[in-house]
């Protein structure tokens, strides 16, 4: 295997979106420290289909590079539906390359409820967020989405505890090893997360159901009544 250490992304010491050579690399490092990426970006494409109707909206927070605006671009073509991007970071806007529309936005001060969107998709976002922030977030999602639309969650979650937990974590380390992800990259990396990343609880998605989980980290689905 070609190595191409020296074209890989340097970590920052203190993690953040906020870097033009983060959002470069950012496609490529991602899969490599999270090797379950695609298919749960295929998992969020999956439920998008069943949940967003002809001419809905479906709102992307935290966005990043256009992952899942890709993943869902053949769904949004069918059904004459429109797509909004947001990320608070610019320099991922501007590397955005997927369908809708990419804005610059600060989810805790989005107003989801001026759009009313049928679906919205918080794809690994909410563990970045300030933790008392994290719940009024949530809320307005699930409050401004139309009836029969879902909010879909996917992030990475507290881990449990007892011998199982360190079982489960050492799950996630083997798959970074094994995607590719040197073992100096792997530590620089959970170094760099410190007061950064914080796991969410499952107490903090309330009426949200599982629909998937490796390791440490879990999707999970609202579906607004009809």
């Amino acid at each position: 295997m070609s190595s191409g250490k020296s074209e890989k992304m340097q970590i920052p010491t203190n993690w953040t979106f906020r870097s033009p050579e983060v959002a470069a690399d950012f496609d490529r490092h991602v899969r490599e420290q999270l090797p379950w990426y695609d298919l749960a970006t295929g998992a969020v494409a999956h439920f998008v289909r069943h949940y967003l109707p002809e001419g809905g909206l479906l709102i992307d927070v935290g966005a990043s590079t256009g992952n899942i605006g890709r993943a869902v671009a053949d769904i949004l073509k069918a059904r004459s539906a429109e797509l909004i991007a947001i990320d608070n970071s610019e320099e991922m806007v501007a590397a955005y390359d997927g369908p809708g529309r990419a804005v610059v936005g600060d989810v805790r001060e989005f107003d989801f409820a001026d759009y009313r969107p049928d679906v919205i998709v918080s794809f690994l976002v909410l563990m970045f967020l300030p933790a008392p922030d994290r719940r009024s977030v949530i809320e307005r999602m699930k409050g401004s989405i139309r009836p029969g639309g879902a909010v879909i969650v996917f992030d990475k979650m507290e881990p449990g505890q007892g011998y199982l937990s360190s079982v489960v974590y050492r799950l996630t380390l083997a798959g970074k090893y094994e995607a590719g992800a040197a073992p100096d990259e792997i530590i620089k990396k959970e170094l760099s997360l410190a007061g950064v990343q914080r796991p969410m609880t499952e107490g903090e998605l309330t009426d949200f159901r599982p629909i998937f989980r490796f390791g440490d980290f879990a999707g999970f689905v609202y579906e607004r009544p009809i």
